[in-house]
């Protein structure tokens, strides 16, 4: 290796053939191995500080009144090196509110699909004869969250164009894809209907009726398509039911959901629990045969398992984050985020899902300003206990942050979340 330009006078090396006459400017082996370890030395040193620099900040960033550092998880990764840029009692078993939903929309990218719909179907019990149906018609659910009254009209109308003017039997609901439990294990009373609808397998209009969340949602199903097809022209003789389709009933007609894309798109970006039960439940059923939370909880626990997240204090209890007896980590949903990112087949979808700081979803009115607007994507996560942020920022680093109080104060949560993200947008 020159040094730099400049030649020096002959060394003399000493050796048991005598002597060696080096050329001039050259540096020997041994002064060049020096070197080699001085730099490996400086660098060393260098890159803690500046890391430990940047950990101090992000130290700083959560430290704030009203929020107890013993119930703060926090961890923070370089996603181009894997180097863990700051870390919190990131193995501590805290609830996570909303934040559960990031494990439910990963399950469902990855069992069911981006492009998966959930149908609705109308199936006839009976047969037709000229324009009567002689029998029942049957409005079978499977979960859709998104199912409306004008979905039943354009089932209604598909039901016209096929011929059919009148049905002599009943139009029952059929909620049985699911189980007829209306909420799930850990949630407060008050939750149910102001938090979730009520949880079945058929459900229109998210439940309401004249403004009103009802209790049995598949009554109120049927008798809204009963009124559709009365609408469409179609004589009904029975009256509205809840009850189960034969084996052998018939397929007339179905609608169909927006894509699971779409589904959690709506979920994460508004933290829609009603979404996220549907879509536990969907998963259960559809993936384990059995319609109901604890199923749809054990195949996103086994996506997360083979993912490689690390599941020691992390318990799934339901889809929402509703209930007390959810439990996370900060080193897992980070874990998770991780591998999303790093699945190009769900990356774009999940991606897309989370709200964006200063722009869109439950982080419109956050980070509106500095480094993190628009640069930061996360999931939020608030109950009275609970305030949780994780998700990316830009495409260097990700995040997750879960604090817990007996209650939390909000204000001084989101600040810490916020000031945390913010520092590491300037970074970038």
């Amino acid at each position: 290796m020159r040094t730099n330009g400049v030649q020096g006078p002959n060394v003399l090396f000493c050796g048991t053939t005598g002597p060696t006459v080096r050329r001039p400017g050259v540096i020997g082996r041994r002064a060049l191995a020096l070197l080699a370890a001085l730099l490996v030395a400086l660098a060393t040193v260098a890159a803690p500080a500046s890391a430990q620099t940047l950990r101090e900040r992000l130290d700083r960033a959560l430290t704030v009144a009203g929020v107890s550092r013993a119930q703060t998880g926090a961890f923070a990764l370089d996603l181009g090196s894997g180097r863990l840029v700051y870390g919190l009692h990131s193995t501590r078993s805290l609830g996570p509110a909303s934040n559960e939903k990031l494990g439910v929309a990963v399950a469902a990218l990855e069992r069911l699909g981006p492009f998966y719909r959930i149908r609705t179907e109308v199936l006839g019990d009976g047969a037709l004869s000229g324009s009567t149906w002689q029998g029942r018609l049957v409005l079978k659910g499977f979960g859709d969250p998104t199912l409306t009254t004008a979905d039943l009209r354009t089932l209604a109308a598909s039901l016209r164009a096929a011929g059919i003017r009148r049905v002599t039997g009943r139009i029952a609901g059929d909620e049985s894809y699911f189980d007829r439990r209306r909420t799930a294990s850990g949630w407060r009373p008050s939750f149910y209907k102001n938090e979730s609808p009520p949880l079945s397998a058929l459900v229109v209009d998210r439940a309401k009726v004249n403004g009103r969340t009802v209790d049995n949602p598949a009554l109120a199903a049927a008798r809204a398509f009963r009124k559709a097809l009365i609408a469409a022209g179609i004589a009904v003789v029975g009256k509205a039911v809840v009850d189960r389709a034969p084996a052998g009933a018939t397929t007339l007609s179905f609608v169909r959901s927006r894509t699971v894309t779409a589904l959690i798109r709506r979920m994460n970006k508004v933290s829609d629990n009603f979404y996220a039960e549907m879509l536990v439940k969907h998963l259960g059923a559809r993936i384990r045969n059995a319609g109901t939370t604890a199923a749809g909880c054990i195949v996103v626990r086994r996506v997360l398992e083979r993912r490689g997240v690390p599941l020691v204090g992390v318990r799934i209890v339901d889809g929402s984050g509703l209930s007390s007896y959810d439990r996370a980590t900060a080193r897992a949903l980070g874990t998770l985020l991780v591998s999303v990112w790093r699945d190009p087949a769900l990356r774009t979808p999940f991606f897309s899902s989370l709200s964006i700081a200063g722009v869109d979803g439950t982080l419109e009115d956050r980070m509106r300003r500095g480094p993190a607007r628009g640069r930061v994507r996360g999931k939020t996560g608030t109950l009275s206990t609970v305030s949780s942020l994780s998700g990316y920022v830009g495409t260097r680093y990700v995040f997750s942050i879960l604090q817990n109080g007996q209650p939390i104060s909000w204000s001084s949560a989101r600040r810490a979340q916020d000031r945390f993200a913010q520092t590491l947008a300037g970074t970038l």
